[in-house]
């Protein structure tokens, strides 16, 4: 994993993972050095992925006061329950249903669950984390979150975009790629992560977009971009198009069978 700060109160632990032919998609948890730290998700729920000994270069696990779990998605859950093992002071941030879409891994102690909807608000010291859930998302229980202090709109899955390079899906700025790509790649992982924004009212969603607009984020930190300053309007503009973007079409098994002809033949 790779270490990246966007302000000093803000560390990106960011991973990636290849997705064959379509790119590098980028795999972000965020620790938010608030005056009660914040996790914000907990990384890939693949082995050897070093979440743990990443989070512990920035801070001490014993001093998490809460883990801000967007939604109980594989790519979100890696290191949730080590992490709450070991964070004995941790609540977990998140909402009814995904307690109970958890409990089909493992049951979450209910007196460390802190359940937040969409619109209500937490303290952690220094700041308030206000629950919003984005315009596009793959999951309904999935809730991202505004830090009132750095102006910051943690996403989730929202705004996502596969990358060329495992090096441009982990940098510490979406600016090291063109807008024009980045915008075609946002609306390819629009219409395959929420296959569902072909079917919206048009007026409905766009209610959606504009709600995003009025919390004015300075900045967009998603679980799959390289995080993103000052690109707000262009990527709510982004959004506001998503339903007339192509829908995706996946391999068939004719092309997975001519992808695998490609592919190093696995030693016994």
């Amino acid at each position: 994993m790779r270490i990246n700060r966007t302000s000093p109160d803000i560390a990106v632990l960011s991973d990636e993972l290849e997705v064959p032919g379509i790119g590098h998609l980028p795999v972000n948890a965020y620790v938010l050095l608030a005056a009660e730290p914040v996790v914000v998700d907990t990384g890939l729920s693949l082995p050897g992925r070093g979440f743990m000994d990443a989070l512990e270069s920035v801070v001490d696990p014993i001093d998490v006061e809460w883990v801000w779990l967007t939604h109980p998605d594989r790519d979100h859950t890696g290191s949730l329950f080590e992490l709450l093992d070991r964070a004995p002071r941790a609540r977990l941030i998140t909402t009814f249903a995904a307690v109970g879409i958890l409990s089909c891994e493992r049951q979450v102690p209910l007196d460390r669950v802190y359940l937040l909807n969409p619109g209500q608000s937490l303290d952690v010291g220094d700041r308030r984390l206000t629950a919003f859930r984005p315009p596009l998302f793959d999951n309904p229980s999935t809730v991202g979150c505004f830090d009132d202090r750095s102006s910051s709109y943690f996403s989730s899955d929202c705004f996502g975009a596969p990358m060329d390079t495992a090096e441009l899906a982990t940098s510490d700025d979406i600016g090291y790629c063109g807008s024009a790509s980045v915008r075609s790649a946002q609306h390819l992982w629009a219409t395959v992560d929420s296959p569902w924004v072909h079917t919206v009212d048009q007026s409905k969603f766009l209610t959606t977009v504009s709600a995003l607009r009025a919390l004015e984020p300075q900045r967009i930190l998603s679980t799959h971009l390289p995080p993103a300053e000052g690109r707000t309007e262009e990527y709510l503009d982004m959004l506001a198009c998503a339903p007339h973007a192509d829908p995706f079409v996946g391999p068939d098994q004719a092309a997975l069978e001519q992808m695998l002809t490609g592919f190093e033949p696995v030693s016994p």
